[in-house]
């Protein structure tokens, strides 16, 4: 991945853009449907949602915003549109599915904005851009699931909303190794910084 950075850096990509003023943690989908044995979305994500716990707990500490997101369709997934089409697994997400859950942990506290949204990005036919905006938010640090679909709309999103993506590497996850590192570094270079847990809790400590 250094070597490819580093030839897309020599070709003027992979800019770091760093973080603003005010900072958020987004939470995309870390839900039950991922976790769940015998849930056709099952992945080896355990690891990442560990991280993303820990990232969730260092905002906290920080007093820095945490904002969640889900899937949800109506009974039947009209509202699914082709996505659902396209992914017929979605189904797991009609309301009323125990899959659409988060995990213990992390979950929203009350008190703690949950989007729910029926497509890869947490920003499209959403209101999480207004809600930002609204508290003077400039900074994503974006944690969940998966990395190659809903990580990766939403960072793009973001930075095309005019918010700094910052993509927390290890508390990201996907169903293959090779996926997930392959969109961070096509995010890192264009869409995005990636950074480690270790970095964005430093950061969201200053």
């Amino acid at each position: 991945m250094n070597d490819a950075l580093s030839s897309y850096r020599q070709s003027g990509f992979a800019g770091d853009l760093g973080p603003g003023r005010s900072a958020a943690v987004l939470v995309v989908d870390i839900v039950q449907a991922y976790l769940v044995d015998g849930s056709p979305l099952r992945a080896p994500v355990e690891a990442a949602v560990s991280a993303a716990a820990a990232l969730v707990a260092a905002a906290r500490d920080a007093g820095v915003p945490v904002v969640f997101t889900r899937v949800s369709y109506q009974p039947g997934g009209l509202d699914g549109g082709l996505f659902m089409h396209k992914i017929p697994a979605l189904t797991v997400f009609e309301e009323g599915s125990a899959l659409g859950d988060f995990p213990p942990d992390p979950r929203p506290l009350e008190g703690e904005t949950v989007v729910t949204k029926q497509y890869a990005s947490a920003f499209f036919g959403t209101s999480l851009a207004a809600t930002l905006t609204a508290r003077g938010i400039d900074t994503l640090y974006i944690c969940g699931l998966t990395t190659s679909g809903c990580i990766r709309a939403s960072a793009t999103d973001a930075l095309q909303h005019g918010f700094r993506p910052l993509v927390v590497s290890d508390a990201c996850g996907d169903r293959e190794i090779g996926m997930h590192e392959s969109n961070l570094l096509d995010l890192q270079a264009k869409y995005a910084d990636v950074l480690t847990l270790a970095e964005a809790q430093e950061l969201l400590g200053r």
